[in-house]
């Protein structure tokens, strides 16, 4: 058992379960400086569906905006985001805001530990020197730093923190060692000691980056199918009977991971003189999704007579199912696509933030029952809520339950498919 006193800074997805989970052995301070999110926990509500309201309010946190309070801690996590400016670059602003906030309150002897997407080289070469300057410390000789990417999947309830391997890497052996001790004492699934801290920083960036490839892979198979009027899922059907086949399907690819992460490595290949061609390759396949599917939707509307008059749902705008994430969403792409042809656009989600999605992106969230009759209907995220209700769904979203649907992620049962109804998948 650890004897750290910890704090977590950023109560976002990642944050609040570490946080959570840590203080089952000891009071946790809980630092955020959103204070609507700040109130929001403190009344044991968390937006984003990570942590049930009893295990909030049962939890030993203070939670608190004030920076002061970190000095009561002497093994500090940071979990603050890290996106990609419009550019596509690495925005590393929130960590070194955190890692400023962090130095302030810095003493002999604490160790800093970084949960953020980063590139290799950041905590070292880039954070060390905000906490020196901000704290008068002296690194190694006075604060230590260990860094342990995070693995959360929001929205997932069988993959928890508790149930997935810990990857931690230390200042030296030493600090590595009581890293892995603290995450041990919540890990289940156990703790894998990375050789340095660059190592872990790679692993992080690699894990999705790989994903994010096997999916372009799946997104260009769709692409090629789509010209051979070959049904794409059926393809991946037949093949994934081949025992060693991956198991992945074309689809859009948001998020603030798989959609980000490979721009932090490819932003380091091309510092060292390195041009990462399949990397960014299956990035443009990727980004450029969103807008395939609106153009084969307008295609077909415009066979069927429609053109630019037409109306059209699309079913979830979050980035992935039962999520409430918006962050990073491709759907928008289809909607600003299909809005740019002049056709109406209306976008029902039940679980995205209506006030946050017209704030980020300008889009009002409709309510199911305040939808109107629509020439198409796009299934764009597959909430199971609208899974399990299938056809019966889509047909009542459509004028005289017939017209055009488009199916992204396949969840409609091709065998159930109404005579009345155009079916497309990606």
């Amino acid at each position: 058992m650890h004897n750290r006193k910890i704090s977590v800074v950023g109560l976002g997805y990642v944050g609040l379960p570490v946080a959570v989970s840590l203080s089952r052995h000891g009071q946790v301070v809980a630092f955020d400086i959103n204070e609507n999110r700040i109130n929001e926990l403190k009344k044991g509500e968390d937006h984003t569906g990570e942590v049930a309201s009893e295990k909030l309010k049962s939890a030993d946190l203070l939670i608190t905006k004030d920076s002061a309070d970190l000095k009561k801690a002497d093994f500090h996590i940071v979990t603050v985001p890290t996106p990609i400016t419009n550019a596509k670059r690495p925005d590393l602003s929130p960590v070194y805001a955190a890692s400023r906030t962090v130095g302030k309150q810095l003493k002999h002897g604490d160790i800093v530990v970084y949960e953020s997407t980063v590139y290799p080289g950041v905590t070292e070469d880039e954070c060390v020197p905000i906490l020196e300057k901000e704290s008068g410390l002296k690194y190694p000789e006075d604060f230590k730093v260990g860094y342990s990417p995070e693995r959360i999947n929001p929205g997932d309830k069988k993959n928890r923190l508790e149930t997935i391997v810990k990857i931690v890497a230390g200042t030296d052996e030493e600090t590595c060692n009581i890293v892995a001790e603290v995450y041990g004492s919540i890990i289940e699934a156990g703790i894998h000691k990375a050789p340095s801290i660059q190592v872990a920083e790679t692993a992080k960036v690699i894990e999705n980056t790989q994903r994010d490839i096997n999916i372009a892979l799946m997104n260009e198979l769709a692409l090629i199918c789509n010209r051979l009027d070959i049904d794409t899922l059926s393809v991946l059907e037949a093949a994934s009977t081949k025992w060693n086949f991956l198991n992945f399907k074309p689809g859009l690819v948001g998020g603030h991971c798989i959609g980000v992460d490979p721009y932090y490595l490819t932003h380091k290949a091309e510092l060292a003189g390195h041009n990462p061609q399949v990397i960014l390759s299956g990035r443009r396949i990727n980004d450029g999704m969103g807008e395939f599917v609106a153009h084969e939707t307008i295609k077909h509307l415009f066979k069927k007579g429609i053109g630019s008059k037409a109306s059209i749902t699309i079913i979830g705008f979050t980035f992935k199912e039962d999520c409430p994430d918006i962050r990073n969403t491709r759907v928008i792409d289809i909607v600003k696509e299909l809005e740019s042809f002049g056709m109406s656009v209306q976008v029902v989600d039940s679980m995205a933030d209506a006030d946050e999605a017209e704030k980020e992106y300008g889009i009002k969230i409709v309510k199911a029952e305040n939808l109107a009759p629509a020439d198409a209907v796009i299934f764009a995220v597959q909430h199971k809520e609208y899974v399990e209700k299938g056809w019966s769904l889509v047909t009542s979203l459509l004028k005289n339950k017939k017209g055009f649907v488009a199916d992204i992620k396949g969840c409609l049962d091709m065998t159930q498919k109404p005579d009345d109804v155009e079916l497309w998948r990606l």
